[in-house]
């Protein structure tokens, strides 16, 4: 049998320099396995008959118009406008993204009334407004604002008669908007008591 001319556990008095090669060796690994990483997957049909297809040429897929920048129908004087939700979806079927917007006075405190209005905006232009679902001037605090399918839904809170405290709303509905032929359609069921669900 054959003996070693190294002491048993000769890795246990390395060295510094030991250190810094063993630390340079796996940097560069890190390194190169950084630089030779495979390309992005990329989905291909493989059924045969099966094509897929690039949009047209000049074709892309529009954004939503950005509600931010917009001037809303709507009175705040000096406090200004805040938009407080947004959804976007093709309302009218052509294909192309619409906004909704619920946008109230930036009050700063208490519940102001809010606003639901739908923006649209054609290639190059600015946003605007192009329909008034719910008007600030009925009162009426938005949430739960969504668009699915062309269609809008939002809670509506309110106010059965002025005796009742504007902190604590007392009337609720979930109305749904839907665009037919030339204007949007509200469906709703009937009010509902607030304390029952808010």
């Amino acid at each position: 049998m054959q003996t070693s001319a190294l002491p048993d556990l000769a890795h246990t008095a390395a060295k510094p320099v030991h250190w810094l090669a063993t630390a340079t060796a796996m940097a560069a690994v890190v390194a190169a396995a950084g630089l030779l990483q495979p390309e992005a997957a990329t989905a291909t049909a493989s059924a045969p008959g099966h094509r897929v297809t690039a949009p047209h040429a000049g074709a892309s897929a529009a954004p939503a118009p950005d509600p931010s920048g917009v001037v809303f129908p709507l009175d705040c004087g000096a406090s200004g406008q805040t938009v407080a939700d947004s959804a976007p979806g093709d309302l009218d079927g052509d294909g192309g993204p619409e906004t909704v917007a619920v946008v109230r006075c930036d009050a700063g405190s208490g519940t102001p009334p809010s606003g639901i209005y739908v923006l649209t905006q054609a290639s190059g232009a600015a946003p605007r407004v192009v329909a008034t679902l719910v008007d600030p001037a009925q009162k009426l605090t938005v949430t739960d604002l969504a668009v699915h399918d062309g269609r809008i839904s939002a809670t509506l809170l309110g106010y059965s008669s002025a005796d009742v405290p504007r902190c604590c709303p007392d009337e609720l509905e979930k109305p749904v908007w839907q665009w037919k032929g030339n204007a949007f359609v509200r469906s709703a069921g009937p009010a509902e008591s607030a304390a029952r669900g808010v």
